[in-house]
């Protein structure tokens, strides 16, 4: 090169734009002059001044001691890294200058995005020829495709987590539905674990219903739900099966006489009176119980169908309690619920 050598008589503002990541070294290696881009990696470290060695160790060529070897690396494509985190890796290539100096650009290469998401790169860090630029522009148009794109499928997941809550739940209480308790018993009946199930029934909700319309009717059951919700654990599960009709299993308990208190204590807070508009409405609630280890192989429908058969027992026997399945409630057939006398003043002021 000559004395008019481009590179030496170009603008500094015009090296910049055009090698924005480049250095100039005097002949033994100290950085005289960094490109912006360059210096923006290393945010408050000032690179001017140091050596080169200092910097950046070569991947390839002799290591980190290289300052003797510059004049060997002329014209070559060099691999290098930064020294200090973080080690940010490049490719370059070194070329000498009149004054016996050198310069080196460098580049990310293929970790072009990867550089550029670490230090928020934008395309004015680059040189305007540089590919890099229109990589950014499809990475970015990428990224924004893909980010659509995950926005609508966890749209849909959460459509499809709400439509399958919606398919499991009763609307009016909140409470799990035939559907989930169903397939809570066929899991449980599969893994094989031990259960309980209390079959629950309200006593002279007819009479709500008939005296005060269906809105008095509603208040009603969603008291009910959150007792029943209060007095269960998280584990448990709490359904509405019909109109009045509960479900409750509890999952891994056995014990009878701790079932028989949770009952006793559910049917204690159903008979405190629900004010609506006014006016007192007094239920009550009959249990029968039923427990998976009382069989040798449980069944699901059977199991179900004893804790109903002693729900019977409980209303025959007066209402308002709790009675635990044996087989002599089948020796012994009882009237359905249905004939037993209904009250009539469930109602008061």
């Amino acid at each position: 090169m000559g004395m008019c050598d481009p590179v030496v008589s170009m603008p500094p503002k015009i090296l910049d734009r055009l090698l924005p990541m480049h250095l100039l070294l005097d002949a033994a290696g100290v950085i005289t002059r960094v490109g912006p881009t360059l210096e923006k990696l290393r945010g408050d470290e000032t690179l001017t001044g140091q050596r080169l060695d200092d910097v950046f160790a070569l991947r390839r060529g002799g290591g980190k001691c290289w300052s003797a070897q510059l004049e060997d690396l002329v014209h070559s494509r060099l691999r290098l890294h930064f020294c200090r985190p973080p080690c940010t890796t490049f490719k370059g290539i070194l070329m000498p200058m009149p004054d016996g100096g050198y310069l080196l650009n460098l580049s990310f290469g293929i970790a072009v995005i990867d550089a550029v998401r670490e230090y928020r790169l934008t395309s004015s860090d680059f040189a305007p020829t540089d590919l890099a630029v229109e990589m950014l522009y499809l990475v970015e148009a990428n990224t924004a495709v893909l980010d659509e794109s995950k926005k609508l499928n966890m749209r849909l997941q959460g459509a499809r987590l709400a439509a399958e809550q919606q398919a499991s739940t009763d609307t009016l209480t909140g409470l799990k539905n035939r559907r989930a308790m169903d397939e809570v018993l066929a899991r449980m009946s599969f893994l094989n674990s031990s259960f309980a199930v209390m079959q629950l029934d309200l006593d002279f909700f007819k009479a709500v219903n008939d005296t005060m319309g269906h809105a008095a009717g509603d208040k009603v059951l969603q008291v009910v739900a959150q007792i029943l919700t209060n007095e269960t654990r998280m584990i448990d599960l709490v359904a509405r099966v019909g109109g009045d009709e509960f479900v409750l299993i509890f999952d891994q308990m056995d014990d009878v006489d701790q079932l028989v208190k949770i009952a006793e204590r559910i049917i204690a807070r159903l008979e405190e009176p629900v004010v609506f508009e006014g006016k007192t409405c007094i239920i009550s609630g009959s249990v029968g119980l039923a427990i998976s280890s009382f069989y040798d192989q449980p069944d699901v429908d059977k199991i179900l169908s004893d804790a109903d058969l002693a729900l019977y027992a409980s209303k025959h026997a007066g209402r308002a309690r709790v009675t635990i399945y044996s087989p002599e409630l089948r020796a012994n057939p009882l009237p359905e619920p249905s004939d037993l006398p209904e009250l009539t003043n469930a109602v008061s002021s």
